[in-house]
């Protein structure tokens, strides 16, 4: 008899307008790609989504958009959750391709400032100049693969209960009771 393997994704999975309205909600994406030497090359980097696209702000010198440019592997996680039962995230698998278009560039840089920033923030103006200095480029995310799970959807933790506390954990009684 085959055993099928359960995963986060299926217990509780995160798809359609919720898994997009969870990315767009996030602040970091984490990006592998691979590097000439087949070695990963790992980075937190911003991200914005335009009409559930998704991209990606580098600069001209990024191992990212080289290894784009070379057609490597790409893949990406978006995660969020500080315990069991508040984990979420979405792993994409898939490539990364420039963009161009003025108007959606400029959009993008919009979306950046709304995200990131705010009227009068301190290093508003010195992140959109240094782009424009370091010949920022937009890299879209062209997904093949995208795997979601939200724990947030369970009311009771999947796993089973024991109910066995470590040995170092005494009563709980308030001092005087």
């Amino acid at each position: 008899m085959a055993v099928t393997q359960i995963t986060a994704s299926m217990l509780a999975p995160l798809r359609g307008d919720k898994r997009w309205a969870y990315i767009e909600r996030q602040k970091t994406i984490r990006v592998v790609t691979i590097d000439e030497d087949g070695s990963p090359y790992l980075s937190p980097l911003w991200f914005v989504v335009d009409e559930q696209r998704i991209f990606l702000p580098l600069d001209a010198g990024g191992r990212h958009a080289k290894n784009a440019e070379a057609g490597r592997p790409f893949s990406a996680l978006v995660d969020t959750g500080d315990e069991f039962t508040t984990v979420a995230g979405v792993r994409m698998l898939g490539t990364l391709k420039a963009t161009d278009d003025p108007t959606l560039i400029e959009r993008l840089s919009e979306k950046v400032f709304d995200k990131y920033f705010h009227v009068g923030h301190p290093f508003a103006e010195g992140y959109m100049e240094f782009g424009n200095f370091a010949g920022r480029r937009w890299l879209e995310i062209i997904v093949d693969k995208m795997i979601g799970w939200d724990q947030r959807e369970t009311s009771t933790s999947a796993s089973y209960e024991a109910r066995v506390l470590p040995s170092h954990i005494g009563d709980r009684l308030l001092p005087g009771s």
